[in-house]
């Protein structure tokens, strides 16, 4: 079985997730543990994946580094601090190895049987991707013996599609359902979110209620 090296980027605490602030601003949020809860839960997922050899966070994010070392996993600086994309590339030449996957760091909803199903169907080609729920970013994007290539960011899907990577389709609805906004945390919470997540949102009341509301 292919031994893979996951690449998981993680953003300063002052620039991640803000789309989830009118969430995190209740009374009793707490966005910084959120934010973390959400990267805790991801890579306890990869780690626990069989197919995972090892796993690399990208961070300038002490919080996050001291998080997921202690977790298992390694952190490297994000030295080229250029962007996602190059400090993903980045993240895939520390790691090594023949095998590369860049996974999104906010997929609270993820198992780790899942991410084993996406990567064993990674062998259909040297590089792959599988969409987002919405169809048009990249939650996972895979690189056995060539360059990841990394084009995260908006319209990532068509982007890694028309670069030659192969979308990759199957049930893994964790491994689709990233979190950005409210409704995004809404979605995963109905999946069941990790331990992490999961606290990190009944901590506040006033947010539990308000995600439990049907919008």
């Amino acid at each position: 079985m292919t031994s893979w090296s996951v690449v998981v980027p993680a953003k300063r605490l002052a620039v991640a997730k803000t789309r989830l602030q009118p969430l995190t601003g209740l009374p009793g949020g707490d966005h910084p543990a959120l934010v973390l809860a959400l990267l805790a839960d991801t890579v306890s997922a990869a780690l626990g994946c069989p197919a995972v050899g090892s796993v690399v966070v990208v961070t300038d994010e002490p919080a996050a580094a001291e998080l997921v070392r202690g977790l298992g996993a390694r952190t490297v600086p994000d030295e080229p601090d250029r962007g996602l994309n190059p400090a993903l590339e980045h993240g895939a030449r520390a790691a090594g190895g023949s095998a590369v996957a860049a996974l999104s760091s906010d997929l609270p909803a993820l198992r780790p049987p899942e991410l084993a199903a996406a990567l064993a169907a990674a062998s259909a080609a040297p590089r792959c991707f599988v969409a987002d729920a919405q169809g048009t970013g990249t939650t996972l994007l895979t690189a056995r013996g060539t360059p990841l290539r990394p084009r995260f960011g908006r319209g990532s899907a068509l982007a890694h599609r028309e670069d030659g990577a192969l979308a990759l389709h199957g049930d893994w609805p964790g491994l689709l359902r990233d979190v950005d906004t409210p409704e995004d945390l809404r979605a995963a919470l109905a999946l069941g979110t990790g331990p992490r997540t999961t606290a990190a949102v009944t901590a506040s009341p006033a947010l539990a209620r308000e995600l439990r509301t049907a919008r």
